[in-house]
């Protein structure tokens, strides 16, 4: 039932829907904002949520969207295959890791290390990713025992 719900919306809602997926249930609008400049999408993840929101999919609340439903937030995440998720996870994390180098935001680090931790190293696709997913791991270790 859920998966034919998100089946039945547009292509480009559903790609939102699978992005939005693989950073959990709820997503701060500044993030989504983040990361559509950071993934340089072919389309428009707020104006897409906004119509999953209106499919009673998503909810927007105080600057945020929320799955309505973390079985919506499964389903989405479950229609990719397990490569496509890998993939997913390890363009995220990469695409992330230069803001996170940029700016000391604590948040974007730690996503961003988490989204590389997700994809695993099998998701490495050239040798020079290896060191560019040990410093920001080092770093998001080194932040978080901080925060701790």
């Amino acid at each position: 039932f859920l998966t034919n719900c998100i089946e039945a919306l547009s292509e480009d809602v559903k790609s939102s829907l699978k992005v939005l997926s693989c950073f959990g249930s709820s997503a701060e609008i500044a993030f989504i904002k983040t990361l559509e400049r950071s993934l340089h999408l072919q389309t428009n993840l707020l104006r897409n949520l906004d119509s999953a929101v209106k499919e009673g999919l998503f909810e927007k609340k105080d600057d945020r969207y929320h799955f309505t439903h973390d079985r919506f937030q499964e389903a989405a995440y479950n229609m990719m295959n397990f490569l496509d998720r890998r993939n997913c996870h390890f363009d995220y994390g990469m695409a992330l890791a230069p803001l996170a180098e940029r700016e000391e935001d604590a948040f974007i680090l730690l996503t961003a290390a988490n989204q590389l931790d997700l994809a695993g190293p099998g998701a490495v696709r050239e040798e020079s990713q290896n060191v560019i997913v040990a410093n920001l791991n080092l770093r998001a270790g080194k932040k978080a025992m901080e925060m701790s």
